[in-house]
């Protein structure tokens, strides 16, 4: 099989592609032959060797895949070889092969390509998990969504505007244009304008979803109304570049309103925060597969509409990472073996 390797940190350039041999099956497994995978931000915290989640290096990254299954374990049903699914996977996604627990290989739906699939996992499960599970979204709820171009920016878009919500976004200007077309009813170039001052004189927030970090946990909290919930789901705030060591995660540490976080001033203010790390919810894999069914109705319905921005071979997998690090994409990019 083929890999991607992370043989030492650093910028996306330390990427290289290598060959092992094809693993195996064993009881209650079941083995993709890779045709998609997809590429998150998580990773290219782990190439910095950034990311405290991932195994010590070298190794190889990658949550989501997109494939079919050619070979089962034991107490596996023989009727599975040849089905065309979806999954998850705990790191080792950027392969070829790889293997995963019968439960995790969901079957997909009539129509649903591989690369449209393998952008569905991470982004569609981390909006689902805030928004119907901890946010318990309602119709004419305000929520803002920062990120509002990535995989999770819009695939909470689209359970948004299902639930008949407000989506308010946070996002680079040159964006704006094709997120106001696909649904986003308010959009605010963070790199140009203070979305707190922008939104303060306006009706408050039911929920704030929030990936950065920092003084914007600060921020979102001002705006959320009695009721409220701040949802965490990254710390891009403190994302260093190859050469910038510890800094920026300490100075987005150090803003992180930890007064603000304590239950007496959640109590006093009647708000609450929450949070969402997808790699820590491995173990519950029927809860997760039942979800990604749920997910893939909606996209069945026409209500979950996955946007792939790049499709990158695994030989210039660097370029999936350069976009990714760039904040470049609208959507998700995905790797081809």
């Amino acid at each position: 099989m083929r890999q991607i390797w992370i043989p030492r940190y650093g910028g996306p350039e330390v990427l290289e592609v290598r060959e092992a041999e094809d693993p195996v099956p064993g009881p209650g497994e079941v083995r993709i032959r890779v045709e998609a995978a997809g590429v998150n931000f998580a990773d290219c915290m782990a190439r910095l060797g950034k990311y405290p989640d991932a195994p010590k290096g070298p190794l190889v990254v990658g949550y989501e895949v997109a494939g079919r299954i050619d070979a089962v374990g034991d107490g596996v049903s023989a009727h599975r070889i040849g089905e065309d699914v979806l999954s998850g996977t705990q790191f080792g996604g950027y392969s070829d092969t790889v293997i995963v627990d019968q439960v995790q290989a969901v079957k997909r739906p009539e129509g649903l390509d591989a690369v449209t699939a393998a952008s569905i996992p991470v982004t569609g499960l981390t909006a689902w998990m805030m928004l119907m599970e901890m946010g318990r979204v309602r119709e004419g709820d305000r929520v803002l969504v920062h990120s509002a171009g990535g995989g999770v920016g819009l695939a909470a878009l689209d359970i948004l505007k299902w639930k008949g919500a407000i989506a308010v976004g946070t996002a680079s200007g040159h964006k704006h244009e094709a997120l106001l077309e696909r649904g986003y009813d308010q959009l605010i170039d963070y790199r140009t304008v203070d979305f707190a001052q922008a939104l303060a004189d306006g009706p408050k927030f039911d929920l704030v979803l929030d990936p950065i970090g920092g003084k914007s946990w600060s921020k979102g909290l001002s705006l959320l109304r009695t009721g409220g919930k701040l949802i965490c789901f990254g710390f891009s705030a403190g994302s260093p570049t190859a050469t910038s060591g510890k800094l920026p995660m300490i100075g987005a540490a150090l803003s992180v309103p930890w007064m603000k976080f304590n239950p007496l001033s959640l109590m006093n203010e009647n708000v609450g925060t929450m949070g969402v790390n997808m790699g820590h919810m491995w173990e519950e894999r029927e809860r997760l597969a039942g979800w990604l069914h749920q997910l893939l109705e909606l996209w069945s319905q026409g209500i979950l509409r996955p946007v792939v921005h790049a499709t990158v071979p695994f030989d210039n997998a660097k370029e999936a990472h350069r976009i990714l690090h760039d904040r470049e994409n609208i959507g998700k990019v995905i790797l081809t073996p």
